[in-house]
């Protein structure tokens, strides 16, 4: 192959990528509102060891999530901030609170289960939640 050949057909390719490539996932930012909490029911007791094997507390996050892109997003990551009655963090040193299987378009209910250490006083602070994902998912999904 000559050298100007390969120089149109490289050029061609870069053209046709552009021009026909698939709509790229961005990144949806999901605003929650209305946040509380609320003990887990007793089918999620038992069992709860926090990570260095100390008992545990379970806790459901419920609230709001508003998702203005028009599309069904996925594995949205939940990120905030809890703090104890006594104004310390119960989850050290990590912001990730859980995630958010699916948001549909608009405003839809969540909720998610944290574990907290059981010698941390309630009630307990939630400050700064907010969520992201995209309209694709990113984790592999097994299907039997």
């Amino acid at each position: 192959m000559t050298f100007p050949r390969l120089i149109i057909i490289t050029f061609s390719l870069l053209c046709f990528g552009m021009f026909f490539s698939p709509e790229a996932e961005a990144l949806t930012r999901i605003k929650l509102s209305n946040l509380s909490y609320q003990d887990c029911p007793e089918e999620y007791e038992g069992g709860l060891l926090s990570g260095s094997s100390r008992n545990a507390s379970c806790f459901l996050v419920t609230g709001q999530a508003k998702n203005p892109s028009g599309k069904m997003i996925y594995d949205a990551d939940v990120y905030g901030r809890i703090y104890d009655a006594n104004g310390n963090p119960v989850l050290q040193n990590r912001t990730r609170v859980g995630s958010i299987s699916e948001v549909p378009p608009g405003v839809s209910d969540f909720s998610l289960r944290i574990s907290v250490p059981a010698n941390q006083p309630t009630p307990l602070q939630l400050e700064q939640f907010k969520a992201s994902g995209f309209s694709s998912s990113v984790s592999p999904r097994v299907r039997y």
